[in-house]
């Protein structure tokens, strides 16, 4: 295993770099210093909106490539690289499904804020740590002046039990990612992480064999299928388990972080004459 061909770091946040106190450890930032040094492109991958993600990693987000809303907007700096869009007619088709399920609550994830029609203290206090921009509405069905990469939806005990069940016949017709313990994440059937990773590997002339993923639940599959050095989190899923070809420490061990400083020392030691 040549660690020394990696050209570009592609890391999921919740669950994957982030702790589970939602923290981004000194030790990465200083990391992600020796990275640049080498030249690796960096890339955060997220269900979460992009100025969540933003947010998190505000001291390089200029610098870094973040693919955000489980891979339907990617932008680099200030410049938006592609963006994959929900249409009207799939949101409406969905939201009847999901609306007046007792225990679900639905976000309409758009570019500009994401909307919410339930103003409930419990639930947008668990929002606002992946929304940093919402707004509440009367009525999602009127669709907000906005473009929308997605519709989530949260339920406070499982999603696999009390989300996914709901949605399921809806497969095909859209993306359908359980991403989380508590989130469905529903979008255009060609949106995924996968193909964001693959069109930034297309954009820089960066392989599979020289792209390394870490990920910990389903919707990071597409994207570990796009990397030859995936690497699957002890605390993952075990669909992202089995997909992954190496494992490495939970996140709240730095199991990133371990495996970046193997990145770095391989990489130390090709330079060196």
């Amino acid at each position: 295993m040549d660690l020394s061909k990696v050209k570009m770091v592609v890391t999921d946040m919740d669950g994957t770099l982030l702790n589970s106190n939602s923290e981004v450890s000194e030790q990465f930032f200083e990391l992600y210093e020796a990275l640049k040094s080498h030249q690796i492109h960096f890339v955060a991958a997220s269900g979460r909106q992009y100025s969540s993600i933003q947010d998190k990693l505000s001291a390089i987000a200029e610098e870094i490539t973040i693919v955000a809303e489980n891979g339907s907007y990617v932008k680099q700096g200030n410049t938006e690289l592609g963006s994959t869009l929900l249409s009207a007619e799939h949101i409406r088709l969905l939201l009847p499904v999901v609306r007046n399920v007792k225990g679900l609550y639905t976000v309409l994830c758009g570019k500009k804020s994401a909307y919410i029609e339930q103003d409930d203290t419990k639930f947008t206090n668990i929002l606002e740590e992946y929304y940093t921009k919402f707004d509440v509405v009367d009525d999602l069905m009127d669709l907000p002046d906005d473009d929308f990469f997605k519709v989530a939806i949260y339920h406070f005990e499982s999603s696999e039990t009390y989300i996914y069940p709901v949605v399921k016949h809806l497969e095909g017709i859209l993306q359908i990612k359980v991403s989380g313990n508590n989130w469905v994440d529903i979008a255009d059937p060609t949106a995924n992480k996968g193909q964001a990773i693959q069109m930034l590997q297309q954009k820089y002339g960066i392989s599979k064999e020289e792209t390394m993923v870490f990920g910990d639940f389903n919707n990071d599959l597409e994207m570990i299928d796009q990397a030859f050095f995936s690497y699957a989190m002890a605390n993952a899923h075990d669909n992202v388990k089995k997909a992954a070809r190496f494992h490495t420490s939970s996140n709240n061990e730095a199991g990133v972080e371990v495996i970046l400083q193997e990145l770095i020392k391989a990489k130390n030691q090709q330079s060196t004459p």
